[in-house]
């Protein structure tokens, strides 16, 4: 995307299940404060609260591909609701429509998710019908508990049926960070304290690898090995040498298992 706190976007938008972050955003004569939020009830698009606070959900279906214009459209519609109103589609992005980029100055605080334990800053309580509140009762019950590990890194724990990963959203170009993390497997470094890494999948072209870790292991006790694992990651995506053979093989097993979101 190339946005202010590109690594969390990409975390809202395909590994955080609830949260939420402010933005602001101009657009011609449109113009104002926001809500991203990962996912809206009944997967709107968007939705323009009484109070007037608008919001934009990342996760929700349809698209034309292109997630910033679509992303852009959505704000832009749900701006122009009425307050109380959702967004339940946004209008279709063109070539012509705007991006987020357009919208966001470069200059503007980072992103930063506020990650949730459920879906509660949808709406006020009273303000949920019948199948407004089922759609909350579902979305919690699907959401895998997730928490960050460190402040300063998107890199999320989270626990998917009876079993635990971490998994970080790099900044870094993909391929330089597939050689660092090449580099770190075949040194036998690229563990996370005792977790093991299990390859990496790209998502809106952002790498992301992913360590299984301990069931009974507690997020904050993972602090201190993820800060360590930045800095040994830091330092072989700083080295420019060409990869040894075994850094190749290693390089390959990763490529081989890799997939793509969206």
């Amino acid at each position: 995307m190339g946005l202010p706190g590109e690594t969390e976007w990409v975390a809202m938008r395909e590994i955080v299940p609830a949260a939420t972050a402010p933005i602001s955003f101009s657009h011609g004569g449109t113009s104002g404060e926001a809500t991203v939020a990962t996912v809206l009830p009944l997967a709107w698009a968007g939705l323009h609260r009484d109070n007037g606070e608008l919001m934009v959900g990342l996760q929700s279906g349809g698209g034309t591909g292109d997630l910033s214009r679509d992303l852009a459209e959505a704000l832009l519609a749900a701006a122009q609701l009425e307050a109380g109103q959702p967004l339940e589609h946004a209008p279709k992005a063109t070539a012509a429509s705007p991006r987020l980029q357009d919208l966001i100055a470069e200059s503007a605080e980072p992103l930063r998710a506020q990650v949730h334990e459920g879906f509660e800053f949808w709406v006020d309580a009273d303000q949920l019908d019948a199948e407004g509140q089922a759609s909350l009762d579902r979305a919690n019950e699907a959401a895998a508990p997730t928490v960050r590990v460190v402040e300063d890194q998107s890199a999320f724990w989270c626990r998917i049926g009876d079993r635990t990963y971490v998994r970080w959203v790099l900044p870094h170009d993909e391929n330089r960070a597939t050689d660092a993390l090449a580099r770190l497997h075949a040194a036998d470094r690229s563990r996370l304290g005792d977790g093991r890494l299990l390859g990496a999948f790209r998502a809106c072209g952002l790498l992301v690898p992913v360590w299984e870790v301990e069931p009974d292991v507690d997020p904050a006790d993972l602090a201190a090995p993820m800060a360590d694992m930045v800095q040994r990651f830091d330092e072989a995506h700083a080295d420019e040498s060409p990869l040894t053979p075994e850094e190749r093989r290693a390089r390959n097993g990763f490529v081989s298992r890799q997939v793509t979101l969206r």
